[in-house]
């Protein structure tokens, strides 16, 4: 039976909500897609409290890393030696890997020779060899990696995961996206869709400007202080008018976290005050791993503020020709920050309970795209992402594709089941996690979904 998630009153009301809304600007908007969870207050609590699990959690928080346009499993964690061997390219012809792979760790997975850092830590990884999705265009693969579905608006997983278990961030957001892409779904991909807007994710860059609109150049501290007291007096003389509307709470709680966002946000993302030897983990100085290396940095702050599901972004993975020299860049580009990521949660006790996910919405294809360009096209029906953290039995291939690398054939994931596994590492039973909209209970993982616990510790 469904078990259904405080909900967060009635669409008919939004319209009272945005008139109230609209004096106080774009940043109280943004908050009031992800408020501040807070105690019990009266008969109200807060959606955003944090939540028990459905059950004990391997997992706390997810960092999830998107590396957008599909990254060859073929030149990355699905080492395929009979294709190495009557791979030799032409017009679709077989393309052997255009790198090589090494045994790495205890374990001996066989890694990328452009992956050196990340094969450092391969008694941590659990590769999921058996990957599959519906669709082979970008912005169809994108969506349904992010929200379950590929033709229609739904929640993505990060607001699925926030609404799930609230958040323990005290003044921000609960659902992160740090550099997401505008194309291939843009928005949607860490939209709340028919869920409150609370749950939806807080779009923020690297560097300065982390969020738009933040600094208040026009008023002090104190006047901002003095407006805000005004715009709340006239929300709480609202709710009294109109008694047991959670949405108006929502939007009064959204203010104060606007208010507080002024100082967290700068205070959170400001990277001066860490070590020497931290940025030079994470390559944040170095021009090649500068921007992933940010992120991965962001990402563990923002971690350790509470901050229940993050998401990274890295662009420009479609390669469909000069693939050896555009994966080979790819791949240093986001190597050594992702395995300073893994090191500093480790060093830092955050590691077994935080689950990071990396991916792309699919793989790439076993022959040359172009002929002689030496690139690959799309391929949904095989392809590679990994855990590590969080409950997972690291030092393992989960799953495998054919000899070619073309078809999942065993230990096979396709996208509700990555789901399911990723909400049952949170504590979370994907099948009971539903939220009523449109006369029906929708979740996550639609009507499919299973568990994978062979990933698992």
């Amino acid at each position: 039976m469904s078990k259904h998630r405080p909900t967060f009153g009635t669409p008919s009301r939004r319209a009272v909500l945005q008139q109230s809304a609209a004096g106080f600007g774009w940043l109280a908007l943004a908050a009031l897609g992800a408020q501040q969870a807070r105690a019990e207050q009266g008969k109200y609590r807060s959606p955003l409290a944090p939540k028990e699990p459905d059950y004990a959690a391997r997992a706390k928080r997810v960092i999830f890393m998107f590396m957008a346009g599909g990254p060859s499993h073929l030149e990355s964690f699905d080492w395929k030696p009979e294709l190495a061997r009557v791979g030799k390219g032409g017009h679709h012809q077989l393309l052997g890997p255009v790198v090589g792979f090494k045994p790495a760790g205890k374990s001996g997975l066989m890694i990328s020779e452009v992956f050196p850092h990340l094969a450092e830590h391969a008694d941590r990884l659990c590769i999921l060899n058996g990957m599959k999705t519906n669709n082979a265009a970008h912005q169809q693969a994108s969506v349904a990696l992010h929200t379950g579905n590929e033709q229609f608006v739904r929640p993505s997983l990060g607001a699925w995961v926030t609404y799930g278990l609230g958040t323990v961030a005290e003044d921000l957001p609960g659902f992160i996206t740090l550099n997401p892409i505008n194309d291939n779904g843009g928005a949607q991909n860490y939209g709340s869709a028919f869920l409150p807007a609370m749950f939806q994710g807080t779009r923020m860059s690297g560097g300065q400007g982390a969020v738009p609109n933040l600094a208040n150049r026009r008023l002090s501290d104190a006047e901002q202080r003095r407006q805000i007291e005004f715009i709340q007096q006239a929300n709480r003389r609202m709710l009294n008018e109109l008694p047991g509307q959670p949405e108006l709470e929502g939007l009064i709680e959204s203010y104060e976290l606007a208010y507080k966002m002024q100082t967290s946000v700068p205070a959170t993302l400001d990277l001066s005050g860490e070590t020497d030897a931290t940025r030079e983990l994470y390559g944040v100085d170095d021009s090649e791993t500068s921007s992933f290396g940010t992120q991965c940095l962001m990402a563990r702050r923002l971690a350790e503020k509470g901050v229940r599901f993050i998401q990274l972004t890295s662009p420009g993975w479609d390669h469909h020709n000069n693939l050896r020299e555009h994966f080979t860049r790819g791949a240093t580009s986001i190597d050594k920050p992702i395995a300073g990521l893994i090191t500093d949660l480790h060093q830092r006790g955050m590691l077994d309970e935080t689950l990071l996910v990396w991916g792309g919405e699919f793989g790439r294809s076993s022959h040359d795209d172009k002929g002689d360009s030496n690139g690959r096209g799309h391929a949904n029906r095989g392809y590679s992402m990994w855990f590590a953290g969080g409950g997972v039995r690291g030092g393992q291939r989960y799953g495998a594709t054919d000899e070619l690398g073309q078809n999942a054939v065993d230990g096979v994931m396709d996208t509700h089941d990555l789901h399911a596994t990723t909400l049952h590492l949170l504590g979370l039973d994907h099948e009971g996690l539903t939220f009523r909209y449109a006369g029906r209970d929708f979740r996550l993982t639609d009507t499919k979904g299973k568990v994978h616990k062979g990933v698992m510790s």
